[in-house]
């Protein structure tokens, strides 16, 4: 049996720098892995195929899941005969804008490559991701990454200082495709400093990162979606560093550096009632690929 860890992301900056003419937008975005997980586990069985199931949310389980598409290409790739059972247990939040399903299909391709012994490549795992979804090869490898082209160029960047997290999930779905088709990239008013932000990490200097945090998909999501500003305000004026929308949303996270602001942040809305999903957490060290 194999189990692999599948962590949620953030997005300390993203910004978009245009729409390609196959309809993909061009990013350069700091990706950064946080103590949010969900579980999978991995075993072989005598029924060629795979089963899947999922506990903790009520998901498809069929060629409908990334996890499901993730573990098919890759045993239709080595032409696997034996079957597998997979088991994922959720925690991640759904539709969040944190990469929950990349993140388990990143997992599952790590998952499979140990258990049938494939001998991918990190390389090789990531061009294979990159057919499901732009963040799975970020999803790979975790840790702190540069994301570039459509999100499959990554380049690791120093880890942030030490700090604490508060994450907010709103009561509300956003799909991704609805923020990316009416973002308008040509009326940006604003970029987010991310290679400032980059040397900053290399320097240490939390302040440094956090007053270059900045997420242009904010300009289609919070306008549908005015919790998510209220969110920000709140965590900011109770002392977070500062507050950003994670991804294309609708998830909030603020960065304090204790944790006893973090832990008054995250009573505060749930008091409001606010969020469906408040975690306190911080970020993931090193890289994933380590596993393989």
């Amino acid at each position: 049996m194999i189990r692999e860890k599948a962590y949620a992301k953030i997005n300390l900056g993203l910004d978009v720098l245009r729409r390609r003419p196959d309809g993909y937008h061009e990013v350069k975005m700091i990706m950064q892995t946080v103590d949010i997980c969900d579980d999978l586990t991995f075993e072989k069985r005598e029924k060629p195929g795979i089963g899947f199931c999922i506990e903790g949310a009520n998901l498809p389980a069929d060629e409908n899941n990334l996890v499901y598409r993730a573990a098919t290409l890759l045993m239709e790739k080595r032409q696997i005969k034996e079957g597998v059972s997979i088991t994922l247990h959720k925690r991640i939040p759904i539709a969040a804008g944190m990469a929950g399903g990349s993140a388990d299909a990143a997992a599952t391709l790590r998952g499979l490559n140990a258990l049938f012994r494939m001998g991918y490549s990190v390389e090789e795992l990531k061009e294979s991701g990159v057919t499901l979804g732009a963040d799975i090869p970020y999803c790979i490898r975790g840790g702190t990454m540069l994301s570039e082209g459509i999100g499959e160029i990554l380049t690791p960047l120093s880890e942030p200082p030490a700090c604490h997290l508060v994450i907010a999930k709103p009561d509300i779905d956003v799909s991704t495709a609805f923020v990316y088709g009416h973002l308008q990239v040509d009326k940006l008013s604003f970029h987010p400093d991310i290679d400032g932000m980059a040397a900053a990490l290399a320097a240490g200097d939390l302040e440094g990162v956090t007053d270059r945090m900045g997420n242009v998909l904010e300009t289609v999501t919070v306008k549908e979606y005015p919790v998510i500003e209220r969110l920000k305000k709140m965590m900011c004026g109770l002392g977070a560093e500062n507050a950003l929308m994670s991804g294309s949303g609708p998830t909030v996270f603020g960065i304090c550096k204790e944790r006893e602001t973090a832990d008054k942040i995250a009573a505060s809305i749930r008091k409001e009632e606010l969020a469906e999903a408040v975690f306190v957490t911080e970020f993931v060290r090193g890289e994933c690929e380590k596993y393989i």
